[in-house]
């Protein structure tokens, strides 16, 4: 057996990771993706993705998920169930340890893992997920044309996202749990002054309800308990995002207070021979098409890493 089993390793399956093994498998180069659960990551919990290229009338996000595996693997990329469970780099060699125990020998690495939106956790979110509770305003904004929607969160996500929900939206209430926000005064600003945007101070949502698609939410004023219930077609939550990187853990690469890799504009990490690409890494957009694009810059950067490194 040789010092290595894979010339590239890719932890993680969605965009990113599947655009990475498309790239580096088509480079001939013996190429392994590992994905915990099902591939195609976030865009497997939306049903239908509007804003990516080349789709004119959209796309089933299953079907653009197994669209992009089938190419991946037509180009050789092997494509495995497992989790990760850590990564000790090696010079020249890095190994990836996964749950079974098991450990693979990569000459270049690409950490594609992901992040996630944080959840609300009130009833009702999960079983609309997808139908009437979103998690992104540029993906999934311009269905709720004309119609009244709540937006949770109180940092400068949601005051942006909410502001830039109002170019769809007849009326957007936008809920805070504290008195006053946490975002940029910049976007307090831009809310205060756009009429489509009603506030609600102290106020957290309870339960979110509907029928096929949601229908409304129930709300509860923090300071005097009063619980309400509005009528909405749409919930957008904002309370964060968290990047899956604490099989990592912390100081074994360059990360941001929040647990992102940063990476340079080859998405090269701080040790070499390690690349992330896609919402993993410390960046300004989390999209599909983003997602696509740093993953075949890792890839390439990868191929170039190892032809130096033979």
């Amino acid at each position: 057996m040789s010092a290595y089993d894979y010339d590239v390793i890719i932890i993680g399956g969605g965009p990113a990771g599947l655009t990475a093994g498309l790239y580096a498998g088509r480079g001939r180069f013996k190429t392994l993706l590992v994905e915990k659960l099902i591939t195609g990551g976030q865009v497997m919990t939306t049903e239908f993705v509007e804003n990516y290229p080349g789709f004119p009338n959209g796309v089933a996000g299953y079907e653009l998920s197994q669209q992009m595996r089938e190419q991946a693997e037509r180009f050789g990329a092997e494509i495995r169930n497992g989790e990760v469970t850590g990564l000790k780099p090696g010079n020249p060699h890095h190994t990836v340890m996964l749950e079974n125990g098991e450990e693979v020998v990569g000459r270049a690495i690409i950490i594609a893992s992901g992040a996630q939106p944080r959840r609300l956790g009130a009833p009702g979110e999960a079983e609309y997920m997808g139908k009437g509770v979103g998690y992104c305003a540029t993906c999934d904004g311009a269905l709720y044309r004309d119609e009244t929607i709540a937006v949770i969160g109180g940092g400068d996500t949601a005051l942006q996202d909410a502001v830039f929900l109002t170019r769809f939206a007849a009326k957007v209430h936008l809920f805070h749990r504290r008195d006053q926000f946490r975002g940029a005064k910049l976007y307090q600003e831009k809310v205060f002054a756009n009429d489509k945007i009603e506030v609600h101070w102290n106020t957290v949502v309870q339960e979110i309800f509907g029928d096929k698609n949601v229908t409304g939410i129930k709300v509860q004023d923090v300071k005097t308990g009063t619980v309400s219930t509005l009528p909405v077609t749409g919930v957008f939550v904002f309370v964060g995002i968290q990047p899956f990187t604490g099989w990592l853990g912390r100081g074994l690469l360059d990360m941001d207070a929040f647990g992102f890799i940063r990476t340079d504009e080859d998405m090269a990490t701080s040790i070499p021979g390690i690349f992330a690409a896609g919402d993993v890494r410390v960046k300004l957009l989390r999209q599909i098409s983003t997602a696509v694009g740093d993953g075949a810059v890792a890839a390439f950067a990868a191929e170039k890493y190892l032809e130096e490194h033979p």
